[in-house]
């Protein structure tokens, strides 16, 4: 009788928290339906009557999004492609240089270790806003303003990359370095041979976090870019209203497109997102 109890238990909790998770589903999805359905329907309508999750056949169409084509002669592709090429550079070299200071710093003994790990500390607790003075004066005096460069300078060696590679390598055996160098392996070949192939969970986590990062990032790459055909999809959104009218018919349909690229990096890489968050939260 007790086992039946326990089972029945289990069963009733586990209906629960199933429920209780369908539901969290259900309001984290709301504004993409919200935000989808508005972007099939005129901007006079959603002016008119505002966000609705009403379906209407008479008036909804997907020509607003044939419009992005032709808005000022396609200048929504080159937002798009600038938020792309950024995000591409920033995540590549972040991962770069993230994971070898974080392996450095996990693996290997020397002079300065523990200084350089909390100097990274304080970095990660440092609001960027209190950075942007700085770093802009860096950029006019080495002349990076209106680049792409000038945007993902200050992520070249992200402090949160630094400390999640760190506490991922941390769990890792040592023995493995120890092991590579003994088949004559380098300390680079251990690195990319080695460590990298076991590090894939890692990687997936944080390519999925910097990319979404890159992607929504809007004050620093506001600050940067100045030519119209470099900005990025969110700074190229908020153009798009103005005191002398806003073209909603351009607006949504632009801000459901923005969203396709971040949810085809996670379905391809999700297993790998949850792997690394999950090892890296044990691990460290």
């Amino acid at each position: 009788m007790e086992k039946r109890y326990v089972d029945r238990r289990g069963v009733v909790l586990t209906v629960l928290a199933t429920g209780l998770m369908i539901l969290i589903a259900i309001f984290a999805m709301l504004p993409f339906a919200f935000m989808f359905l508005s972007s099939l329907k005129p901007g006079q309508e959603m002016l008119r009557n505002g966000l609705s999750l009403t379906f209407e056949p008479g008036i909804s169409s997907f020509s607003n999004y044939a419009a992005l084509n032709t808005y000022r002669d396609g200048i929504y592709w080159c937002w798009y492609r600038s938020s792309a090429v950024i995000m591409i550079m920033q995540t590549a070299v972040g991962l770069f240089f993230g994971s070898l200071v974080g392996y450095g710093l996990a693996m290997y003994d020397f002079k300065g270790k523990n200084l350089i790990f909390t100097i990274v500390l304080i970095v990660m607790m440092m609001p960027f806003e209190i950075l942007i003075l700085p770093l802009y004066r860096m950029l006019i005096r080495a002349k990076l303003t209106d680049s792409y460069f000038g945007v993902i300078m200050p992520y070249l060696v992200p402090p949160f990359m630094v400390f999640f590679f760190r506490q991922y390598v941390t769990g890792l055996p040592k023995e493995l370095l120890e092991a590579g160098r003994i088949d004559g392996c380098t300390d680079y070949g251990v690195f990319f041979k080695i460590m990298v192939p076991i590090m894939i969970p890692a990687f997936g986590a944080m390519t999925i976090l910097s990319c979404m990062n890159s992607w929504n990032n809007l004050l620093w790459p506001l600050i940067v870019l100045s030519t119209n055909e470099k900005f990025t999809i969110p700074i190229g959104m908020g153009t798009t209203i103005t005191p002398y009218g806003n073209a909603f018919d351009v607006l949504m349909p632009g801000a459901v497109m923005a969203v396709v690229p971040i949810v085809v990096i996670y379905l391809f890489a999700q297993k790998t997102f949850i792997a690394g968050l999950t090892s890296g939260s044990v691990k460290g």
